[in-house]
């Protein structure tokens, strides 16, 4: 059906100057990025793009500089230290419209390298656990190499592929790596309880992974008939939909069926994801359009920050200049979940940093960038209580933010932030 070839000889087609594009998440191809770092001498400018990708990255070596420049479009732990070693740079984009990027060529790829489970007897292989803008990647790159793996999970939804579309095979046989989460603090419990409590019966959820959303998910056990409908999620839903509390019977999009556009975690959720048809995994640019987020009924986004200023600036992406994350589906959710029916758009995150800083503050930090403007923030959340937002006024906003800042320092924000405003 197909014929397969060693990593090393399957990258040999990727030249100097080349754009490579990565599968994403857990489904990075860690066999043919190890071929193709291996090529370095004998490569140059090499442009990697990708979005966020667990396990190792080692292009993203400053020492390999003049062979590979990584470029993010969300940029993780591992390849971080690049955009201040200069061998990285970051491209700001909504997560829904990454897939435009390659449509419309307006970033041309020749390469792209996927990650997918062994074809069936069809001859269709699946994208596994995450499909993201893969398929946009796959559609538009000269040159297609997958990696063929036995352990990749077999997800429905957009990320099935035939063999025909692919230019090249490598085999392999080995686990994913998994994505472990701490059990949530007591203060994040308490920001999930708060959170958990503006959640409704029949409502549809978007979350992302981490502590936080770990500990609205625990505290869901009693609610009734939610739905999934998010960017990526973990290990936390699988309990919640065997208990049939997340059973999707009230979404208008993909009724009856969980929908996500990448996920990681344990073992486990691999496994529970396999051959599952209650899992869907749909492109980018369908499961974090605004236009399809908003159908659902009591739509509810929760997502984090890095700081919020007492106007309900959210900066999501940066510490002060310094590039640390992304845009991702921030927006792409909040919007949605604003324009839905009884929708919640919620920003939860701790009132101090683990250092005791406040992450309520009179004005964004130097050079922080804004990821959800004022006009779009709903609720925020501090384990200090709920402020609700929308249709507040400047004036009322800033009273309502120092009210679930951290008490040490709600009267230093009041008092820096009447110093701006009335200089």
């Amino acid at each position: 059906m197909y014929k397969c070839v060693t990593a090393a000889e399957a990258v040999k087609i990727i030249k100097s100057n080349d754009r490579v594009y990565l599968h994403a998440g857990a489904a990075v191809p860690q066999l043919l990025i190890n071929a193709l770092t291996a090529r370095h001498d004998e490569l140059r400018n090499v442009e990697i793009c990708h979005l966020h990708t667990e396990g190792f990255a080692p292009y993203a070596n400053p020492e390999l500089h003049e062979s590979f420049h990584v470029n993010s479009f969300f940029i993780a732990k591992n390849i971080r230290h690049t955009i201040k070693a200069g061998n990285g740079s970051y491209t700001p984009v909504f997560l829904s419209e990454l897939p435009l990027l390659f449509k419309r060529n307006i970033v041309d790829l020749q390469v792209a390298l996927i990650h997918v489970s062994v074809p069936d007897i069809h001859g269709y292989c699946s994208l596994g656990v995450s499909v993201e803008a893969t398929l946009a990647a796959i559609d538009n790159a000269d040159y297609v190499i997958a990696q063929v793996n036995k352990q990749m999970p077999r997800t429905f939804g957009d990320g099935i592929i035939h063999v025909s579309e692919i230019n090249a095979f490598v085999e392999c046989d080995e686990p994913l790596p998994t994505h472990d989460i701490p059990e949530p603090t007591t203060i994040e419990h308490k920001i999930g309880a708060y959170v958990a409590n503006l959640i409704e019966d029949k409502s549809t959820l978007q979350m992302g992974i981490g502590t936080i959303p770990n500990a609205v998910l625990s505290l869901l056990g009693n609610h009734k008939d939610l739905g999934l409908h998010t960017e990526m999620f973990s290990d936390g839903v699988i309990d919640l939909i065997l208990k049939d509390v997340i059973n999707g019977n009230f979404k208008s999009i993909n009724p009856g069926r969980a929908l996500a556009t990448f996920l990681m975690g344990s073992q486990r959720l691999y496994d529970y994801v396999n051959d599952n048809p209650y899992i869907e995994l749909r492109s980018s640019d369908y499961v974090n359009d605004v236009s399809v987020i908003k159908q659902n009924p009591r739509m509810v986004a929760i997502n984090s920050a890095i700081e919020v200023d007492v106007t309900g600036q959210v900066c999501a992406d940066s510490i002060g200049a310094e590039m640390y994350s992304g845009v991702g589906g921030q927006m792409d959710f909040i919007r949605g979940a604003s324009l839905s029916e009884g929708g919640k758009a919620i920003i939860a995150l701790p009132s101090v940093t683990k250092s005791g800083i406040s992450r309520i503050v009179p004005s964004l930090n130097s050079g922080a960038g804004v990821v959800t403007t004022r006009a779009h923030i709903h609720y925020v959340v501090t384990e200090y209580g709920v402020a609700n937002l929308y249709g507040k006024t400047i004036q009322q906003r800033a009273k309502a933010l120092v009210n679930i800042a951290h008490p040490d320092h709600r009267e230093s924000i009041d008092r820096e932030y009447f110093k701006l405003v009335r200089g």
